[in-house]
């Protein structure tokens, strides 16, 4: 069967950890064919490290090529949606890294425009493609915890506040390294809770400037049968960015709940072990961008257009949960008022 022939969007940081990824899967199924930057010598000095074949100065031109079965988008997220257009316009299949929009608004745009073409398009919202996910269901399913009645999850660094993206809007806890954190957060109650809408959201957070950037937040999600879930997104604390799932009979818990390698149960300790890296990687876990990459090739080869585990559902789920959470907190966005 031939290989899916990727092209990449962004020549930064995660795209280097997706190719490294990538490179961990067979090579007569995944292979990346191009690379466009926003500079043609970023775009250059990319390929040559990766052995790309070809590179591009600009998206469009990478768009334009016929030898590309779905494209990566990892440039920054305030180009997702735009890039993301262009790609779907071009009628390229796409794997759009998280957070794929800025807002709900952004997303349903993107998924309406995906659906009206016929093209495969998700977010690439990696940990519930993990093997440690899928135990986590079995789990909760086979009922060795019994009832779930709270899922507690956090998600927090002390990071460098001097970077400009992180205090510039759109950005701060919730969307730059949240989506990393709050989307991940969001992701993992909506898959314990089945997808199920909570019944009433409680917030609260703090900004870190007048420009409305989220620091702190605490999200509370209260659903049916008096079931919540407390999540926690930070960054100027260290925090142990672990996750439990309780219940009437025991409980789960899930260390870097966000790119897990184990399930600590009631049976004992599950472990689902990453093959190493053959390249420096720049964040954690980051060669379990596998499992996103596996499932995308999947739902080509079936013809389907959305992934059954990362639903357009989902992703416009998770995005009016942001949405409304930054609504509370203060945060508002240039493009929230187009």
């Amino acid at each position: 069967m031939a290989p899916t022939r990727w092209g990449f969007v962004s020549a930064g940081k995660i795209s280097n950890d997706f190719k490294v990824a990538l490179d961990t899967l067979p090579k007569e199924e995944h292979q990346v064919v191009a690379v466009a930057a926003r500079s043609l010598e970023s775009a250059q000095k990319f390929a040559k490290t990766h052995n790309i074949p070809a590179a591009y100065g600009s998206y469009a031109e990478l768009a334009a090529q016929k030898d590309i079965d779905v494209v990566y988008i990892g440039s920054i997220h305030t180009q997702h949606a735009p890039v993301t257009t262009m790609m779907l316009q071009a009628g390229k299949p796409v794997l759009c890294e998280k957070p794929m929009s800025v807002n709900s608004r952004e997303a349903r745009q993107m998924i309406g425009l995906a659906k009206e073409k016929g093209i495969f398009f998700m977010e690439a919202v990696w940990s519930c493609f993990f093997p440690a996910y899928i135990k986590v269901r079995e789990i909760i399913d086979s009922g060795a915890v019994g009832e779930v009645k709270v899922v507690t999850a956090c998600f927090g660094y002390n990071v460098n506040i001097d970077v400009p993206r992180l205090t510039e809007r759109p950005s701060g806890s919730m969307l730059d390294m949240g989506i990393w954190g709050s989307g991940d957060l969001y992701q993992f109650a909506t898959m314990v809770f089945g997808g199920e809408e909570p019944q009433d959201i409680t917030t609260s957070g703090h900004l870190i400037s007048d420009g409305g950037v989220d620091e702190t937040v605490t999200v509370v999600l209260k659903y049916s049968g008096n079931r919540m879930a407390t999540l926690l997104c930070s960054m100027s604390a260290n925090m142990p960015n672990e996750a439990y799932v309780c219940g009437t009979k025991g409980f789960l818990k899930i260390p870097n709940f966000w790119c897990p390698t184990e399930v600590i149960a009631p049976d004992g300790t599950h472990a689902f072990p990453l093959p190493p890296p053959e390249k420096p990687l720049n964040y954690e876990n980051s060669t379990g961008m596998r499992f996103e990459a596996m499932e995308v090739r999947r739902c080509l080869q079936e013809g389907l257009k959305e992934s059954p585990l990362m639903t357009h559902a989902m992703s416009l789920q998770i995005a009016g949960l942001l949405d409304q959470t930054r609504k509370v907190v203060g945060v508002v966005y240039d493009q929230d008022k187009e």
